[in-house]
């Protein structure tokens, strides 16, 4: 005897976003580049290197929000 509450062809969901190398690697990238400017920042007095660092983070920072804003 067949169910007739059973569904045969249910619907598949949402479409899942392929997961990449992207996004890990901007994080750890943003981890990194934090680290070395907070250390290199406090070791060093050249200022040219500690923004640099920085720069990284928040062009790092940037692009996850962006993604994660796309991605919603």
């Amino acid at each position: 005897m067949t169910d007739p509450y059973r569904i045969v062809d249910a619907p598949a969901g949402p479409p899942q976003r392929p997961v990449g190398l992207l996004r890990p690697l901007l994080w750890l990238v943003l981890f990194v580049s934090v680290a070395a400017n907070v250390v290199l920042t406090t070791a060093l007095d050249d200022p040219w290197i500690g923004s640099a660092c920085g720069l990284v983070a928040v062009l790092c920072a940037g692009t996850l929000i962006v993604r994660h804003r796309r991605g919603r």
